[in-house]
C-alpha cells in the first residue's frame, strides 16, 4: 500500500461512514447529495517545496439506510487535492513526499452538522488512516503547534509513524491539521521520512497556502 493510497484515500471515504445513525430521521427525497468546493495549495508555495499535483478529484461517497421501512441514499462528494515529491533516501528514489488536502461537505441538515470530521480531534484523523490500512502503525504525537490558514488559527500536529512505502518499512513523520471554511471542512496531510527532517517546513508552508475554494 503506497503512502499515497494511505492518505489520499481513507479520510475521504471515512467522511460518511459514522452519519447514518444520525441522518435516519430524514423522510422525503429518495437522495440528498453534499458537494465539496475544492481546496488546493497555491501554485507558487507548492512549486517552492518542490511538490506538484495532477489536480484535485472527487471521491463519492454514497451510504444508504432505512427509514420507516423505506431507503434513502445520502451522497457525499468529497474533493482531493495531492501532491508529491520524489525524494531520495540512498536506498531508494520514490515519492516518498505527500501533501493531501481534502475538502468535505459539512452536511448540515435542519441546522444540524453531521459530517463527524467536525468532532474528530487531529489523532482521531491519523487514527482512521492507521486503523484502516496496515501501510501506517506505531503512531506517536511528537509535538503540536498552531498556525494561520485562510485568516484563521489551527492546530497542527506531528506525528511519529512507520510507514510501508513499495514494500519497505520507512520512518516518517506526519503532519494533520483540521478547520472549517464556509460549508465545507478543509483536513491537510503531510508526510515525509523522518530522516529528510527538512521537508517540515515546506509541509508547514503548503498548509499556510491552503485556498479555498479554487
Amino acid at each position: 500500500m503506497s503512502t499515497r493510497r494511505i492518505v489520499a484515500v481513507t479520510l475521504a471515504v471515512a467522511v460518511l461512514t459514522t452519519t447514518t445513525g444520525c441522518i435516519g430521521f430524514l423522510t422525503g427525497e429518495e437522495s440528498l447529495t453534499f458537494a465539496a468546493e475544492p481546496a488546493a495549495v497555491d501554485e507558487s508555495a507548492a512549486q517552492s517545496a518542490g511538490y506538484a499535483t495532477d489536480g484535485p478529484r472527487v471521491v463519492e461517497v454514497n451510504e444508504t439506510f432505512t427509514v420507516a421501512g423505506e431507503e434513502r441514499r445520502v451522497v457525499a462528494k468529497n474533493q482531493v487535492n495531492t501532491y508529491e515529491k520524489t525524494l531520495d533516501l540512498g536506498i531508494f528514489e520514490a515519492k516518498l513526499g505527500v501533501f493531501t488536502v481534502i475538502s468535505s461537505p459539512a452536511v448540515e441538515i435542519a441546522g444540524r452538522t453531521l459530517n463527524p470530521i467536525g468532532d474528530y480531534s487531529n489523532r482521531e484523523l491519523v487514527g482512521l488512516v492507521q486503523s484502516r490500512y496496515q501501510g501506517l502503525s506505531d503512531v506517536d504525537e511528537v509535538s503540536s503547534q498552531t498556525i494561520t490558514v485562510q485568516g484563521q488559527e489551527t492546530q497542527v500536529t506531528k506525528y511519529a509513524a512507520v510507514a510501508n512505502v513499495e514494500g519497505q518499512e520507512v520512518d516518517v513523520y506526519v503532519h494533520v491539521t483540521k478547520y472549517r471554511d464556509g460549508e465545507d471542512f478543509i483536513v491537510a496531510v503531510g508526510v515525509y521520512p523522518q530522516q529528510l527532517g527538512g521537508e517540515e517546513g515546506n509541509v508547514l508552508s503548503m498548509m499556510r497556502a491552503i485556498e479555498h475554494p479554487v
